[in-house]
């Protein structure tokens, strides 16, 4: 039996042209992608990776948003 949200993407889902399926039926795959992902980082994992970042920012090793901006400007 479908819920109600079910209901109501699948509504909004058969209003979509193919490409416009396409995209989306492709964003799912990444969220379920992205969650499968993330269930495999254990806390001892997820800690380490945030105190290299956080070394890697105390050695100068990153850029400032304005920086970020001007380099998105060139692509």
């Amino acid at each position: 039996m479908s819920t109600i949200l079910e209901s109501e993407m699948l509504n909004y889902f058969t209003q979509l042209d193919d490409t416009e399926k396409t995209s989306v039926v492709e964003m799912l795959k990444a969220f379920i992608k992205g969650k499968k992902e993330n269930r495999d980082v254990s806390i001892e994992e997820y800690n380490h990776e945030l105190l290299a970042a956080e070394n890697e920012f105390k050695n100068g090793n990153y850029i400032s948003h304005e920086e970020l901006l001007n380099e998105i400007k060139s692509w």
